[in-house]
């Protein structure tokens, strides 16, 4: 293994691959880099300027100037826009699904997977979203692809939101994640796949520890 090598974790919304991540970056001691947290700042920003977030031509009048930048605090991933912490406020649920419209976008994910890139360079990483084994880092040393079914994952989603005081429809909210789910996989450019050379992981009745554990015997190999 060279000094530098990234983790490419894919897989459809609620899947876990983030909670997989920020750990796996906690016990390799590398970065982890939440690129969803980047196309949710997207859409927060285009929801404040008032642009459809399927509208191509409105967002790219400030894609390419987009002031994101992702900071670490405390061991923490902080996400700020325009120089405001908006952490929080992207986690919201219409943020959510405008960040699946507006990652669907060509000028959109070629500015974050840029961005995403040159981080990935420079230093060990461990990324997680929807094509990073596929396109984003097509060369990572390790690919997983990391699901669940849908009621696992809706379930999930219900228990986080409602724990975080936001109030939420069980139904409404599976919805909007098979909805997330086609979006995500039926886009014309970079869609949500299985990279061919990824390791696939059902987390449905697994433990958050068991995963780990399955993800590193993988890598120390």
């Amino acid at each position: 293994m060279s000094n530098i090598f990234n983790i490419a974790l894919d897989g459809p919304s609620g899947s876990g691959k983030s909670t997989i991540a920020k750990k796996l970056s906690s016990k390799l001691d590398i970065l982890y880099l939440d690129t969803g947290a980047m196309y949710r700042a997207t859409a927060l920003k285009a929801l404040s300027l008032g642009i459809d977030t399927f509208d191509a031509d409105g967002v790219s009048t400030f894609i390419d100037d987009i002031d994101l930048e992702i900071k670490y605090i405390d061991g923490t991933q902080h996400t700020y826009l325009d120089g405001e912490d908006v952490s929080e406020r992207i986690r919201e649920p219409h943020v959510s699904m405008a960040a699946s419209n507006i990652s669907s976008l060509k000028c959109v994910r070629l500015k974050m997977v840029d961005m995403q890139r040159k981080i990935a360079k420079t230093m060990s990483c461990v990324l997680d979203g929807r094509d990073i084994g596929s396109y984003v880092l097509p060369d990572a040393q390790f690919k997983f692809y990391i699901t669940a079914s849908v009621d696992v994952r809706a379930d999930r989603r219900f228990k986080e939101l409602t724990l975080k005081g936001h109030k939420v429809d069980f139904e409404e909210l599976k919805k909007e994640i098979e909805q997330r789910d086609y979006n995500d996989s039926h886009r014309d450019f970079a869609p949500l796949k299985q990279a061919d050379d990824a390791i696939v992981i059902d987390t449905s009745f697994m433990s958050v520890d068991a995963v780990i554990n399955k993800v590193l015997s993988y890598i120390e190999k």
